[in-house]
């Protein structure tokens, strides 16, 4: 079969109505996602019940954890690569059509290789490959299909499109951990890689219909570029700064014994951003002159929406752990003899449930009404309040897991709870925070800020291994249990739950100075 398309952009007036193309996205989308949750889903389970059965029991669990959250991050790495891929060389359409197809044959390793850690591995790294790759390009791409005239239908379409999402997810929640436990973790993988071949079907069937941006040309005023010249030219605290942020990514290596090599890139990364960030908003009028001054401007605005996914990030700390940490204290509750749940993992289906009811929820009920009360609820006051209320279910959470640790026999129906909160704060967060990415970005940029967006999710995932790492250290967990009366998990829930209150504060105080702006192609 042939993925050619043309190698210039179809780019036509929507003339108001909604693109011909969004059908054969939203599929592959909701098929792509029931295949990657669906193996998300169940890793946690099969890792301590099958792959790491050569460790101590004792030690599952937390090394089961551990590999989850190294996959998650990269995950939500790779999108770096495929953004620039895609804006440079591929398009977003090749990008996504040839790393899909990489990411059926990490769902083939998976079903294959369930007894050997190597291979099993690489499957790991191959869908996070392809996944991670194909995300910001997937967002972005649905972004392209609008213009002018029809704007104001990217938002319901971006709220369908994370709808869909949580459709494939809520049934891959449901029908995996019971494959996992009835057919074994060949078929239990094995079905989320027929749907992402599924998935590739349904995109490449419709190529004739898609608008298709092609990659930007070799641009000698490109974000990094001209960060690169403003870094050069700069003097003062902006250089300071720079050589801070690249002496402290050198410097961060030195972690490796003790955080192992992922966790320790992408804090060198995080030192680096943090340092070298400031440094080029500070030497940006040096690059004035050597590049436009639109172009300069562009890299201003795009640093200032870099700091709102920084701040972002503590609440993918909070989400992500539902999949490791959430499971695990399931599996120390009491299943009812009389519900549907046969694992502990199909609590997960909650999630998703509950965002297929909250959007068009909010969208015609809750939004309307606060307007009415005179609360405009903007894309960024949304976002904060959502971080706060993630950490409200991290309270919950840890209620039950001391209850647990009382020895109580607790239901795992307790649970609904924190889920249900959690997932309003969610909806508030990820469901607006792509819409915000897109609109934010400028038009040359839109894969690569769309990647950074995905980024926030990888450094989330960094915050929960160095406190992994942290309660390693028996001397703190000893000072840590005299001192507050709680168990070592009790503990990092309660943490994680204050984290998420300070970031939410210094998200709101960021946002209420922002000013946001638009950025979709003229019609």
């Amino acid at each position: 079969m042939t993925t050619e398309v043309s190698e210039e952009p179809r780019i036509t007036t929507q003339n108001g109505k909604y693109p011909k193309s969004i059908p054969s996205i939203i599929g592959n989308e909701a098929c792509e996602r029931f295949s990657f949750y669906g193996m998300r889903n169940i890793l946690t389970d099969f890792l301590i019940g099958y792959l790491l059965l050569d460790l101590v029991e004792k030690d599952r669990a937390g090394a089961a954890k551990e590999v989850f959250h190294i996959f998650v991050m990269g995950v939500y790495f790779f999108p770096l690569l495929g953004g620039w891929i895609s804006d440079r060389f591929l398009g977003k359409y090749r990008t996504i059509f040839w790393l899909s197809l990489l990411y059926c044959v990490g769902h083939g390793c998976l079903a294959v290789f369930e007894g050997n850690k190597t291979g099993f591995y690489a499957g790991l790294f191959l869908i996070a490959l392809g996944s991670g790759g194909i995300k910001p390009c997937v967002s972005s791409f649905v972004g392209d299909q609008f213009d002018q005239s029809n704007k104001h239908l990217a938002r319901v379409v971006f709220e369908a499109f994370y709808w869909v999402i949580n459709f494939g997810s809520f049934f891959a929640s449901q029908l995996m951990p019971r494959a996992l436990k009835h057919w074994g973790p060949a078929i239990a993988f094995g079905i989320p890689g027929i749907l992402m071949f599924l998935a590739t079907l349904i995109f490449w069937m419709g190529r004739k219909e898609y608008v298709v941006v092609p990659p930007s040309p070799a641009d000698p005023h490109s974000f990094g570029s001209i960060a690169w010249t403003a870094l050069k030219k700069g003097r003062g605290v902006g250089r300071a700064l720079a050589v801070l942020g690249a002496l402290g990514f050198i410097g961060s290596f030195f972690l490796v014994p003790t955080l192992g090599f992922v966790a320790s890139f992408c804090l060198a990364l995080v030192v680096f951003l943090v340092l070298a960030g400031p440094g080029v908003v500070l030497s940006l009028e040096a690059a004035r002159g050597a590049h436009p001054d639109e172009d300069v401007e562009g890299v201003r605005s795009v640093m200032k929406v870099l700091v709102v996914f920084a701040l972002v990030t503590p609440f993918w700390s909070l989400f992500d752990q539902k999949a490791s940490t959430w499971i695990i204290q399931g599996k120390a509750m009491v299943l009812p003899g009389w519900s549907i749940l046969e694992t502990a993992s199909q609590m997960q289906a909650v999630n998703p449930l509950l965002v297929m009811l909250l959007i068009p929820f909010n969208n015609a009920v809750l939004y309307p009404l606060l307007r009415k009360l005179g609360v405009n609820p903007t894309q960024l006051r949304r976002m904060t309040a959502g971080i706060a209320i993630a950490g409200v279910s991290w309270i919950v959470i840890g209620v039950l897991q001391r209850w647990i640790d009382a020895g109580e026999k607790v239901s795992i129906l307790w649970q609904l709870l924190p889920y249900t909160i959690l997932t309003v704060g969610e909806v508030l967060v990820s469901t607006t925070g792509l819409e915000f990415a897109y609109s934010q970005a400028p038009a040359k940029m839109k894969g690569t800020l769309m990647s950074f967006w995905s980024l926030s999710v990888t450094v989330g995932g960094l915050w929960v291994l160095l406190v992994n790492a942290g309660m390693k250290n028996e001397r703190f967990t000893s000072a840590i249990s005299e001192t507050t009366g709680l168990s070592t998990t009790a503990f990092q829930m309660f943490f994680f739950a204050g984290f998420a209150f300070v970031f939410a504060l210094a998200f709101g105080a960021y946002a209420m100075r922002y000013k946001s702006v638009e950025h979709y192609r003229k019609a």
